[in-house]
């Protein structure tokens, strides 16, 4: 916008100038031509009055010295009865034109080398018709023209530049918060929940901050309630947990009784983190920044432990693989155990009893794939599984543990993709950028990817789903 006004402002004080001066130098040149001829007519008409009177010559060529010119003047008389011709001074103009103007009785210019002459016809006493002949050089003629044109082309680049000079503080006025509001709102969306806008500038751009303002105020209200809500409904749950640890401790002893107290103590502790988290001024992100993260086959070594007591309990057969050396990955230790909960409690929760599932972890120079797949009957509409809050249709599933997983992917600059397992259910693909550069793949939305595979087409390195010994 800036720029574009500049533009604007030049071209058109560039067309008012040029219109303006050069006309005014053409009449400039014509004033000056005017004036030069002008002074040679008041030359030659000093001697008129002598060429009324007399044809002599003694007393004519006094009457020449005095009223001669810088560059000179010359008189010609033609021959009258007994007297010859006379011609004073030097002749700078054709026979012709001298004898033309004599014929006509009128005033004339001509062009000779280096300037013009003026002839002017006078009629003497005896009848006849004398010639005076001014010389007006060039240099006469265009003096002063030089400076006068120089002086506009003055004038007119100043208020050239001058226009330009406003023009660009006008459009500085109007870019400048433009771009604040901009900026403004990139630190928003990058999550500096304290972003705002001077509310400077034209009257829409004030208004436009103002708005802006009031809508960053309105976002940290909107999360600081969200964030309450979940801390409370949180600190709800306490209560039943509560009775849960009462009623586990009263089971006495045996690997169930143990389970089930060790799965309430960590419920509890889930909740407490929580609570904590919700209550914290700024929202966490998953990554924790360079250098840190977490040992992937350590956390899913430990949450598989936890799980298959329960694949035990219900008969699943169940593979891990890749895990038999440390994967770093520049996530935190508890968003990738939470991510596998989610991935793995929707095993245990969308598929029957005896149903099998494998998780499996790739680890390459720039990324850490992690897959969950099962044996189950597959999800129909994988779109709709990962939109938050949405589900997968007539499960019941609420589709927030899809958006847990999104949500550590994207962190790092990866991505979540759906597709059919080779044990003809389910894959869950967790992509984790080692670097966490952001990165956008063909294909996928903010939501993440969805990819549709046939079964019996996937590529996986997966052996026959078996439990570990």
């Amino acid at each position: 916008m800036r720029w574009a006004l500049v533009r604007v402002c030049l071209a058109v004080t560039t067309m008012v100038v040029v219109a303006f001066a050069v006309p005014l130098g053409l009449v400039i040149k014509e004033m000056a031509r005017d004036r030069a001829f002008s002074n040679a007519e008041r030359v030659a008409a000093a001697v008129v009055p002598a060429l009324s009177i007399t044809t002599d010559r003694d007393q004519l060529e006094r009457v020449v010295a005095s009223a001669e010119s810088d560059a000179g003047m010359a008189v010609h008389i033609p021959p009258s009865g007994d007297q010859p011709a006379v011609d004073l001074g030097r002749q700078r103009a054709a026979d012709g034109d001298i004898a033309t103007v004599r014929r006509l009785g009128r005033a004339s210019t001509t062009a000779v080398p280096g300037g013009s002459t003026l002839l002017q016809p006078v009629a003497l006493s005896t009848g006849a018709m004398a010639v005076v002949e001014v010389y007006v050089p060039e240099a006469e003629v265009s003096n002063g023209v030089g400076t006068a044109w120089a002086v506009l082309a003055a004038v007119g680049a100043a208020l050239v530049v001058g226009s330009v000079a406003v023009a660009d503080r006008l459009g500085v006025r109007m870019v400048q918060p433009a771009q604040r509001l901009a900026e403004g709102a990139h630190e928003l969306g990058e999550g500096q929940l304290g972003a705002r806008v001077p509310e400077e500038g034209p009257t829409e751009l004030r208004f436009a901050a103002v708005a802006f303002n009031s809508m960053a105020d309105q976002v940290v209200q909107l999360l600081a309630n969200e964030r309450e809500l979940a801390a409370d409904l949180s600190h709800r749950l306490r209560t039943p947990l509560t009775v849960l640890r009462l009623n586990a401790a009263s089971l006495g002893d045996g690997p169930a009784a143990e389970q089930t107290r060790a799965a309430v103590e960590q419920l509890e502790r889930e909740v407490d983190t929580i609570i904590r988290t919700a209550r914290e001024a700024k929202p966490q992100t998953a990554a924790a920044g360079p250098g840190a993260g977490c040992d992937a086959a350590e956390v899913v070594r430990e949450r598989m432990e936890f799980w298959s007591a329960l694949a035990e309990d219900e008969g699943r057969k169940w593979r891990l693989a890749g895990v038999d050396r440390p994967v770093r990955t520049p996530v935190a230790r508890a968003d990738l155990a939470a991510a596998l909960d989610a991935l793995l409690g929707n095993v245990f929760r969308h598929t029957g009893e005896g149903t099998a599932f494998a998780v499996d972890v790739h680890s390459g120079e720039d990324a850490v794939i992690v897959l969950v797949s099962d044996a189950g009957p597959g999800i129909a509409d994988p779109e709709a599984a990962m939109a938050r809050g949405r589900g997968s249709g007539s499960d019941g599933s609420t589709g927030l543990g899809l958006d847990i997983v999104r949500r550590l992917a994207e962190s790092t600059g990866g991505d979540v993709r759906i597709g059919r397992s080779v044990l003809g259910g389910t894959e869950v693909r967790i992509w984790i950028q080692r670097d966490g550069r952001q990165r956008t793949p063909s294909g996928r939305g903010h939501r993440g990817a969805v990819r549709r595979r046939r079964p019996g087409k996937l590529v996986s390195t997966f052996n026959p789903p078996r439990s570990l010994p």
